[in-house]
């Protein structure tokens, strides 16, 4: 018999119930129940940061989430950054400055650079060297790790309101 919860949150803003098993991730609860395929799944270990979803305002690896603890979350995605057929202006400074290839990885380094640009404040004065501290907690395997971290910058400083954030 199978040990199943109801679950009640919130994902990019939308609210859903569903029954799952209590051994349920996150992640297979997102991409598999609720088509939520943006959050990727490397390692299942917590370490590649490719599952990286905003759990109620922090970042949160769903591969090492319970989908019962997401009960009464709000969640948002990598599907929840663009507004339509617009991308977030995080998303447009990796265009921008090339910090993907593949795209496997970058989901979680979007929603974790979301999370941390949100907890700093468009105040914050973000340095090349703590941008490369920040995305050292994700795995890329394709591309130098260089512009993703111009993205960073360059998304921090115009927030901020710098006008030599040029991307």
């Amino acid at each position: 018999m199978k040990d199943m919860h109801h679950v009640d949150l919130r994902v990019n803003g939308r609210h859903h119930e569903l029954v799952v098993e209590a051994r349920r991730t996150l992640a297979d609860m997102l991409r598999h129940d609720l088509g939520y395929t943006g959050t990727h799944l490397g390692c299942e270990h917590g370490i590649c940061g490719a599952c990286t979803v905003i759990l109620d305002g922090q970042p949160a690896r769903a591969c090492l989430v319970f989908g019962v603890q997401a009960d009464g979350a709000s969640v948002l995605t990598v599907e929840g950054l663009a507004d339509g057929e617009t991308l977030s202006d995080l998303q447009q400074a990796f265009s921008d400055h090339h910090a993907l290839q593949c795209g496997f990885c970058t989901p979680g380094f979007l929603m974790l650079i979301e999370a941390y640009l949100a907890e700093t404040g468009p105040a914050a004065d973000l340095t090349t060297e703590q941008a490369r501290e920040l995305v050292a907690s994700n795995l890329c395997r394709c591309t130098g790790y260089q512009g993703i971290v111009e993205a960073v910058v360059a998304t921090a400083r115009a927030r901020r309101g710098d006008p030599g954030a040029a991307r």
